[in-house]
């Protein structure tokens, strides 16, 4: 399994150099700052800003393209247990609530995202959430889900296919209302209701 690094420090020998130094890019001037079409005052991602801060965002590249979406799952599930680390730190950064890690699959085609990061995503929710844990899928589709605040918006644009793990926070509400054991798992961990103003 290829090792994470710190999204300011690609490594000279990465696969893939420039999809890297195009997320790298792509965090900071999108995920990072306002859109006029969000909907809401705020970065993209109201996560990022702090893990930037914090120097708590790694990336990992999967070389090549994926033999289907059990592969797919197989290696976030790897990197799963990679990001729970022990005792609630992440390796090299420490506090989980400052971290995030991006999987990046650029191998993938446009056609194969649908199965690939999408179907990965739909099948780990449930598993990550229940681990304290968000994955968010991110492609050039992009991926059919709206901003909550602008239904016409989709904020998960990205130009690297990509599969995103971070800390759960109580603001996720929104994104697990659809599911029950989501829903009971947020609850578990954050105790009520809650409001969220991401996306």
């Amino acid at each position: 399994m290829p090792a994470p690094w710190p999204l300011d420090a690609v490594p000279p020998d990465v696969a893939h150099p420039g999809a890297c130094r195009t997320v790298v890019e792509w965090v900071r001037e999108y995920l990072a700052r306002p859109h006029g079409d969000l909907g809401r005052p705020g970065p993209v991602c109201p996560y990022v800003p702090g893990a930037l801060a914090h120097r708590g965002l790694r990336a990992v590249v999967w070389p090549d393209r994926p033999s289907g979406v059990g592969q797919v799952v197989a290696v976030m599930r790897a990197y799963r247990d990679w990001f729970m680390g022990s005792g609630g730190a992440v390796p090299g950064v420490g506090d989980r609530r400052w971290a995030a890690l991006l999987v990046l699959f650029p191998a993938l085609t446009r056609d194969d995202v649908v199965w690939a990061i999408d179907g990965a995503q739909r099948a780990l929710k449930t598993e990550f959430v229940e681990r304290g844990l968000m994955v968010g899928e991110f492609h050039d589709g992009p991926p059919a889900v709206p901003g909550l605040w602008n239904r016409d918006f989709r904020p998960l644009r990205s130009p690297v296919p990509l599969l995103a793990m971070r800390a759960m926070v109580r603001t996720d509400l929104p994104f697990l209302r659809d599911d029950p054991r989501q829903l009971a798992a947020h609850r578990d961990r954050f105790g009520g209701a809650s409001h969220g103003e991401v996306g």
